[in-house]
């Protein structure tokens, strides 16, 4: 019999999964299906893929059938035992977006694990509940089945003192406010990454830019700097998440009564960032095809804002080595990076424009002073990875 590693990022009302095959020969663990369940809570319906991105298998329970995260993780592993050949689930990984001052690395979950990480989730209450909902409904469901948690904010723990500080009293910052950071699985996965394609390079800007954004500041592969800072709604603007907006703005609003913190927070997670400044929406794609002033308007801003952040890791870095574009538009939006490197020409970069409308990996000019890269990132893998290691030690 052979093993397998489920990899698993539970949402509201949705879960995603991976399978990843232990080979014990290889040292490798190549990837065996991927999948998801969706609208768990009205009209649950699963679907995976093989590796290549063929489909493999779909399952409705019916509209109106709502099932729980310990019913579609129990009907996941079932399906990954019954039609994967001879393979059985060893462990699980769990993506959680905090881990406090408690984890500053992957940890195996126990029970009092779990209820640290429930104590968060008033700091971070968009993703946390659920990434933890996932993982104590897989030990309820699999008790005797290993778990591991990883941490998006673990990455970035190796910032210094003086940038994961904000200028607030002791009583406050005790508290647990403190510029946590996050997308650290995807750039921990690209700090590995880095050294295979520019192996001399120490300093580099790292930009996740998906349906969530950020930019992160590495040095010899550590972090040192990244944009999102308590929260997941600061920094970067996002698809429909703000990015940074001013403390007075948000009092201006309460005091008003147009808001009360509920519906303040939803509005600047949910109908902010792309979506509010365009009007028509938070998909770069759709804004790229977009004729419309105000959605060119929020593509200018999306750059604006990129541009600061790279002035300003450029100078906590000392330089720039190497610039890396990651995640989906990173990957994807050609004139999304061509855009943003002609706003960093002053710091050395130059395009090779065919380079960049095919993709890369390199997309810089032979003589830019600054290498830059399309590396696509792999959480997922970085997961596996982190869960095989504890298993293993």
């Amino acid at each position: 019999m052979s093993d397998a590693i489920i990899v698993v990022n539970a949402g509201s009302t949705s879960l995603k999964f991976g399978a990843y095959a232990v080979d014990d020969a290889a040292g490798s663990l190549p990837l065996l299906c991927r999948g998801r369940i969706d609208s768990m809570q009205g009209d649950p319906h699963f679907v995976v893929q093989n590796a290549a991105g063929k489909p493999l298998d779909t399952h409705e329970w019916g509209e109106g059938h709502a099932i729980d995260h310990g019913t579609a993780l129990r009907f996941v592993i079932a399906w990954l035992e019954a039609n994967l050949g001879d393979r059985k689930v060893i462990a699980a990984g769990h993506r959680i977006v905090l881990g406090g001052a408690r984890f500053e690395a992957p940890v195996r979950i126990a029970s009092d694990v779990l209820d640290y990480l429930d104590s968060l989730v008033v700091m971070e209450p968009s993703h946390q509940p659920y990434n933890v909902l996932g993982a104590r409904a897989l030990a309820e469901a699999f008790p005797g089945l290993p778990q591991v948690a990883c941490f998006d904010t673990s990455f970035h723990r190796t910032m210094p003192e003086v940038a994961q500080n904000y200028a607030l009293p002791k009583d406050v910052r005790d508290t647990g406010v403190r510029h946590w950071g996050y997308h650290g699985i995807s750039y921990d996965y690209i700090s590995r990454q880095v050294p295979k394609f520019a192996p001399q390079a120490r300093r580099v800007i790292a930009a996740h830019l998906g349906g969530g954004a950020s930019m992160c500041a590495m040095l010899d592969g550590r972090s040192v700097e990244t944009s999102m800072g308590f929260a997941g709604a600061s920094g970067l603007p996002m698809a429909t998440r703000s990015g940074d907006v001013p403390l007075g703005a948000l009092f201006y609003l309460l005091r008003r009564k147009l808001f009360d913190d509920t519906s303040l927070e939803k509005m600047l997670y949910e109908r902010a960032g792309l979506l509010g400044l365009s009007g028509v929406s938070g998909d770069m794609r759709v804004l790229q095809e977009s004729t419309d002033p105000l959605a060119v308007a929020a593509m200018e801003y999306f750059i604006y804002a990129m541009t600061k952040y790279a002035g300003a890791y450029a100078a906590v870095l000392g330089g720039l080595d190497a610039f890396v574009f990651t995640a989906g538009i990173g990957e994807h939006s050609a004139p999304v990076r061509a855009a943003l490197c002609a706003k960093l020409a002053w710091l050395g970069v130059k395009l090779d424009e065919r380079a960049n409308t095919s993709g890369g990996p390199c997309i810089s000019a032979a003589d830019s002073g600054v290498s830059v890269w399309v590396i696509p990132t792999n959480e997922e893998l970085m997961i596996a990875q982190h869960t095989l290691a504890l298993l293993s030690s």
